[in-house]
């Protein structure tokens, strides 16, 4: 089974619930397309406080560099943006780093891609591509929902997506496969919408 993963590198929940799906990968005969979403663009216009507005004013960053490393590198290395997100959500999550520049040179040269890519942190030339990024996984969920959202075929083999699944910590083993086993029987289930409760513990990356 093909998946597609939308992510904001910045956000935590997406963060583990990418963790869950790389679990998956290793249990499951599924393989991953990772894309860019922006916590940036979902926020623009929404009154948000002043703390959070300095976070979504950091978070354009570490999306336009997956964009650039999207476009530049992708047709030779299909993986490119996985590995991107893995090194920069190390940093940001698992070490809880805000030296935001640091995290986007550090990961780009760990995942071997050249400067100039890190540089895409300033460029906002690349925002009409994150746009059309974040638009494409929005229009398969609509626009109340956030990152991460998981899509993939139905039975009738047109792809559904849906707005997480938001976990923590993120589950391991055969409990992963378990839970991607019932994400798929949700989503092949026609007229199927939503589950929801209301989060009391915050993201657990251990």
């Amino acid at each position: 089974m093909e998946a597609r993963f939308w992510f904001d590198p910045m956000c935590p929940w997406a963060w583990i619930t990418s963790r869950w799906m790389h679990e998956v990968i290793g249990m499951r005969d599924v393989t991953v397309t990772w894309k860019v979403m922006s916590l940036a663009i979902l926020n623009e216009g929404n009154e948000i406080p002043p703390q959070y507005a300095e976070a979504m004013a950091a978070a354009w960053g570490p999306v336009r560099v997956c964009i650039a490393a999207e476009q530049q590198f992708s047709a030779e290395r299909p993986e490119i943006v996985g590995e991107l997100y893995t090194a920069l959500g190390t940093r940001l999550h698992l070490q809880s780093r805000t030296d935001f520049a640091k995290v986007i040179e550090e990961s780009v040269a760990e995942v071997g891609l050249p400067a100039s890519i890190a540089e895409a942190a300033g460029d906002s030339s690349l925002d009409e591509a994150l746009r059309a990024s974040h638009d494409e996984g929005a229009r398969l969920v609509g626009p109340d929902a956030g990152t991460p959202i998981v899509a993939i075929p139905n039975r009738d083999g047109q792809e559904v997506g849906l707005f997480g699944p938001i976990i923590t910590p993120a589950p391991l083993g055969e409990d992963a496969a378990l839970l991607w086993d019932a994400f798929v029987a949700m989503v092949q289930t026609p007229g199927f919408y939503e589950i929801k409760r209301t989060r009391d513990v915050e993201p657990q990356f251990d």
